[in-house]
């Protein structure tokens, strides 16, 4: 019986593995197909020869080197930003005693309830007040904090004694030495998982970015990418090629550094 169940969970895994990466695979070969092998029925699941040049033709149709310097910058700063403010306030919510601290983590958790679309219009008005529309401030400044990456640190540094922070103040260390010399190397899993999964949700923003930016210079990549499927028609196999190009490289990102992500996952949960 034991073994039934064993054979029948892989058989799980197996069929659910294959829904998911069926249509990526398929994605992929796509775009090294002629228009004819990508348009026709029944779909021809494997090209006769790789067309490499539609990978140039995109990058012709379309700036895709500037959405693809936009989305680096865009989330890379958006990335240090929440690295930097998730540190200070994680270390705040663990180390410090101050007045209204239980106050403040209960507005902080109804925060996590509220869902994105409804402060995402609250954010917009206030970007064009301040006359940010169309700008890099627009697309970074509302990405500076995040709650969820607040409270994952905080779990994270719980597991840390309270006893090195009393050690280190018997020293004469300030707050910003300690977080610098000994909570940022002994979170390193935690921050690093942060790191990576932030860039990830900067790399796929697509909502906030179509919002504020009306050029074609600040568009990013998903939002290029839209644009571009509407531009170039019944080009099926040239928007298979551009989405290729626009999700290759952070796969490979994840997969270089999954260990670190799944470790500093697995870690969060730990409590001292």
């Amino acid at each position: 019986m034991k073994k039934a169940y064993s054979i029948l969970a892989y058989t799980f895994i197996i069929v659910m593995a294959f829904v998911t990466l069926f249509p990526f695979v398929y994605m992929i070969l796509a775009s090294l197909m002629t228009f004819q092998e990508a348009t026709s029925i029944p779909p021809t699941l494997f090209p006769n020869e790789f067309q490499w040049s539609n990978f140039t033709q995109a990058l012709a149709q379309a700036p895709f080197d500037r959405y693809f310097f936009n989305t680096v910058f865009v989330a890379g700063a958006s990335t240090l930003g929440t690295l930097v403010t998730s540190v200070l306030a994680a270390f705040a919510l663990v180390k410090l005693e101050f007045k209204f601290k239980n106050f403040i983590l209960m507005g902080m958790i109804a925060l996590l309830m509220v869902p994105y679309e409804v402060i995402v219009f609250t954010n917009y008005q206030t970007i064009a007040k301040f006359g940010l529309l169309d700008t890099y401030q627009a697309l970074i400044l509302p990405s500076l904090a995040s709650v969820f990456y607040i409270f994952y640190l905080k779990e994270y540094l719980t597991s840390i004694p309270l006893s090195y922070y009393k050690a280190a103040k018997v020293d004469g260390c300030s707050d910003l030495e300690f977080i610098w010399k000994i909570l940022i190397p002994m979170g390193k899993p935690a921050l690093f998982t942060m790191g990576i999964l932030s860039f990830i949700n900067g790399w796929n923003a697509f909502l906030w970015p179509i919002l504020v930016t009306n050029s074609k210079e600040m568009r990013l990549l998903s939002n290029g990418l839209s644009s571009f499927a509407t531009e170039s028609g019944t080009s099926v196999h040239l928007q298979m090629a551009a989405s290729t190009l626009t999700i290759v490289p952070i796969l490979i990102v994840y997969f270089i550094f999954r260990k670190q992500i799944i470790r500093g996952v697995v870690k969060s949960g730990v409590k001292g």
